[in-house]
């Protein structure tokens, strides 16, 4: 699991550890990383031109340390103050080591690393550090913990901000590399272990050990109805493929049945793509909503009216006005999200964490919001965060293969906040596999699930 912690906790666990080490030598873990680091990016560091844009605080002195340690093994490292207050020992040290402090940016540079603030800045940057940044545009980027000017502990990016191809951090990953948009000012993200004692994060991101151990596998003894039925209730004259996109994504080999109503037109289109699937009966869960138009709400009250773990989605969203009995998978875009909770969709695609966890509290339902990084939120506050996935994701019907999928592992046993965040996650790497670099369509991404749960597998 890749855990994000908040600054209070991180500076908590930084405290702890500093108090039983000599002066010094958290920043020195810090610097030696961060340099190692800078190296591999570079591809080595003999004549290697580096520019530190250094403001005040740690964050600056990491760099600072950094870089002499970068002009010792025979690299050009100039840095750029954009704060009275640089660090005064680190200053001293890339000094003494050759480098320089210079008002004039250098030509040529290979890479600028960015030390304005870390992660007790505030969002926004200085005229000064805008200024700095302005002169070096187009030379890339390696931010020191988090991107200058993002919010740490909500992703969000309410001003100007560095966007770095690179960012090197510290002792645990923070929110704004996780929770978008800052996480793509982040680029790639590097981390350098310090051996923190850090206590349980609320974000989180699976990784593929999490998802094997979650995954249902059948038992040696299992058949068709202990390892599940889920019900799809999708689909209209209009939208038949929302159906047969639903129900190929329930249909990946989750679950021991899948059980699909709908129009006669569209059950006859489902029945000839997917004859293993049967008609109306008992299920562990249901999914709904998947191109149902007109006939949503009659769909969900029948789903409902079952008692079990339901998935909704698309049309039937707009259906849902609060809380219900069953345990529910809510799974809005950020625009069915905004008809939701009534905010606009600007403001929750800028603050999609702190909207988030409002609708999963305010319907008392897991939530899965649909992005670039898509969030899981649960009524208490915990949230998945999900890393898998391509731009080519973003085609029409992805969303109708996630919501069978999330309700197949309802079906199999998973609680709703797994189901979903492993749904999210199997999703991506289908896509990902799937694409193999370039487009694919919603049908290439359920096609691939079983390859990709086979492959986790081995």
């Amino acid at each position: 699991m890749r855990h994000a912690h908040t600054v209070d906790q991180i500076r908590s666990a930084e405290a702890a550890l500093m108090a039983t080490l000599p002066d010094g030598a958290l920043m020195a873990r810090a610097a030696a990383g961060l340099a190692a680091a800078l190296v591999d990016h570079l591809g080595g560091t003999y004549g290697r031109r580096v520019l530190l844009v250094v403001g005040s605080g740690d964050n600056g002195g990491d760099a600072l340390y950094a870089g002499a340690r970068l002009a010792r093994r025979g690299a050009q490292v100039s840095a750029v103050m954009v704060s009275d207050h640089a660090h005064p020992e680190g200053l001293a040290a890339l000094t003494a080591a050759g480098g320089r402090v210079v008002d004039v940016v250098p030509s040529d540079l290979d890479v600028v690393v960015d030390a304005i603030v870390g992660i007790g800045g505030r969002p926004g940057l200085s005229q000064a550090a805008h200024h700095a940044l302005e002169a070096v545009a187009g030379v890339p980027v390696v931010a020191v913990d988090v991107p200058s000017g993002v919010d740490v502990d909500t992703g969000e990016t309410p001003g100007p901000h560095v966007s770095a191809d690179l960012t090197i951090t510290f002792g645990t990953h923070k929110v704004a590399h996780l929770v978008e948009p800052a996480a793509s000012a982040c680029g790639a993200v590097h981390l350098v272990d310090l051996d923190l004692d850090l206590p349980a994060a609320t974000v989180t991101a699976l990784q593929p050990d999490d998802v094997r151990r979650l995954l249902p596998l059948p038992a040696a003894d299992a058949h068709k109805y202990t390892r599940g039925v889920v019900g799809v209730r999708a689909g209209s004259a209009a939208y038949p493929g929302a159906a047969l996109l639903c129900v190929s994504g329930a249909a990946s080999g989750l679950v021991g049945m899948v059980r699909y109503v709908g129009p006669d037109e569209t059950a006859a289109r489902v029945s000839a793509t997917h004859p293993e699937v049967v008609g109306d009966g008992r299920v562990q869960a249901w999914v709904v909503g998947p191109g149902t138009d007109f006939d949503a709400a009659a769909a969900l009250q029948a789903a409902l009216a079952d008692g079990v773990p339901t998935v909704v989605d698309a049309d039937a969203l707009a259906h849902v006005t609060g809380p219900v009995a069953s345990p529910l998978v809510l799974t809005p875009h950020a625009g069915e999200l905004s008809k939701m909770i009534g905010v606009d969709r600007d403001e929750i695609e800028a603050s999609p964490l702190r909207h988030v966890r409002a609708a999963a509290q305010q319907y008392d339902a897991v939530v899965l919001l649909k992005g670039r990084h898509t969030l899981v939120a649960a009524p208490d506050g915990q949230v998945r965060v999900t890393t898998t996935g391509v731009p080519w994701l973003a085609t029409a019907g992805a969303g109708d293969v996630l919501a069978g999928l999330v309700g197949a592992l309802l079906a199999a046993g998973l609680d709703p906040f797994d189901a979903a965040s492993v749904g999210s996650w199997l999703h991506g790497a289908a896509a990902t596999l799937a694409s193999g670099g370039g487009p694919i369509v919603a049908g290439d991404v359920a096609a691939a699930l079983p390859d990709v749960v086979r492959l986790l597998m081995t």
